[in-house]
């Protein structure tokens, strides 16, 4: 295994954690999801077991790999289940107290000292984060992309304290281990791809919200106009709205620049709860929203 990793922790079974436990355990990990408790631990296997069926259906996967990583895979409510992992990412909710609380929590469970706490956060500064731990040095940013198993793309964001050694760890693994593709970030708000994503999306958010175009209008003149796979009022629908707003607010805290300041429109929704395809119901309808949890986390 890339460099001795063979047991992953992650915590948070929503998309993005469910995500992130699938492709581990089909690379051949011993993988434990933690969650909040029993009941979300079972939701977070049914996500992964739909997830794994799709692609067995659609012929991405063969049926016996499909049950070998479920095989690999232990769901649990209690974190003291994670105490004997190397690696440990945590995938929940956007936002910088819970993941505060999370890692400081996972320094006193995880027994190896050298063991890696990574963050999926995709906007939060590392540091901040990896400051709430006793070992900081051990802290990465470890942003994957929406949906885990199809996007090839990872994010590596080491902040001031985390050591050379662990960077390159969690490179081989994500690399050699997880076939992804890495890019390296400085530790600031948004990192690489939200930094240039997120400012488009409002931009689009804002043009809805003036009546200058119609949610359809402005999609598809993005998709069929400048060749983009999903317009950006959709791709927002797809991340969530909750989660566009938080990196938004994590930007403008850190820049102060008017274009990533998140529109009212997009605050009036997300306390209305139109967060998009999770609820049903953002800037476009969807006839069957999946299931929520407190721990999802999508992220573009």
């Amino acid at each position: 295994m890339s460099a001795g990793i063979e047991r992953v922790g992650v915590v948070g079974g929503g998309q993005m954690g469910a995500g992130i436990a699938e492709v581990c355990a089909l690379a051949g990990l011993d993988t434990v999801v933690c969650e909040a408790e029993a009941t979300a631990a079972r939701a977070a296997w049914e996500r992964v077991t739909r997830s794994l069926d799709r692609a067995v259906r659609r012929g991405r996967l063969e049926p016996a790999a499909a049950q070998d990583a479920l095989a690999r895979l232990v769901f649990t409510g209690e974190p003291d289940d994670l105490a004997d992992r190397q690696l440990v990412i945590e995938a929940v909710t956007e936002n910088a107290d819970a993941k505060t609380e999370i890692l400081a929590a996972l320094d006193k469970i995880v027994e190896d000292p050298a063991a890696v706490l990574a963050t999926n956060t995709s906007s939060l500064p590392v540091m901040r984060l990896g400051m709430a731990t006793g070992r900081a040095d051990r802290v990465v940013g470890l942003h994957f992309f929406n949906p885990v198993p199809v996007l090839p793309l990872v994010e590596v964001v080491s902040s001031l304290h985390t050591a050379p050694g662990t960077v390159s760890a969690v490179e081989r693994f994500a690399t050699e281990t997880l076939g992804k593709r890495v890019i390296h970030s400085r530790d600031r708000a948004g990192f690489v791809v939200n930094a240039l994503l997120v400012p488009y999306l409002l931009s689009a958010i804002r043009m809805a919200e003036s009546g200058f175009a119609t949610a359809e209008d402005i999609d598809t003149g993005m998709e069929l106009g400048c060749a983009h796979p999903m317009g950006p009022l959709r791709l927002a629908d797809l991340i969530g709205l909750d989660t566009v707003a938080s990196i938004a607010e994590s930007l403008y805290e850190e820049f102060r620049e008017p274009l990533y300041a998140p529109p009212p429109l997009l605050q009036r929704m997300v306390e209305a709860g139109l967060l998009g395809r999770k609820t049903g119901r953002g800037f476009h309808a969807y006839a069957h929203p999946p299931s929520p949890s407190w721990t999802d986390s999508p992220s573009e």
